[in-house]
């Protein structure tokens, strides 16, 4: 049976893209192929697909509300797929906030969809301040500094870590592999 895979994401800033590129790459070692759509250019019909992944960031408290809808409209049918939720936020950098069960933004969304995936991840996002305009770069120097976090840097930090992006592909592809 072949399977087809599709991943839908929101991004702001790309690096939401980036993981699900890495999905990609864990799940191509796999020998599993899949498409990556964002959320704002889908063209296909959902039905196309044996598995769904979806990985939504995080801006100001709030998953992208295209993700949400697209969830809400389509929650009967994900629910006769295999599929897949990961959420991007800095709030995961924490790790007693980087799981599904203890990162607030994760709880937030499943609690307004009526969805719930097979497979469900956090992951930690990247701060870049030099890329943010000047709104941007106020409100989340704020949000960091409620949050302990650095509200200065010069370079880019990235919080993702890409090992536990691997595992939750291997775990994806592991899953797959039994329905073959």
């Amino acid at each position: 049976m072949k399977h087809n895979i599709g991943i839908i994401y929101a991004s702001v800033d790309g690096h939401t893209k980036k993981i699900c590129e890495a999905l990609q790459q864990t799940l191509s070692k796999e020998n599993l192929s899949s498409e990556l759509h964002h959320i704002d250019h889908l063209d296909f019909n959902i039905s196309e697909y044996n598995t769904i992944i979806i990985g939504a960031s995080v801006r100001y408290g709030k998953h992208n509300k295209n993700i949400i809808n697209f969830i809400q409209n389509n929650a009967k049918q994900l629910n006769t797929l295999n599929t897949a939720l990961f959420s991007v936020n800095l709030v995961a950098r924490k790790e007693e906030k980087s799981s599904p069960t203890t990162n607030p933004y994760m709880i937030k969304l499943l609690e307004s969809i009526n969805w719930k995936a097979d497979f469900m991840e956090v992951f930690a996002g990247k701060l870049d301040y030099k890329s943010y305009g000047f709104f941007d770069k106020l409100m989340i120097k704020l949000i960091m500094k409620f949050t302990n976090g650095p509200t200065t840097t010069d370079e880019p930090i990235v919080y993702t870590n890409w090992e536990k992006v691997h595992t939750f592909g291997m775990k994806i592809a592991d899953h797959i592999k039994t329905l073959s």
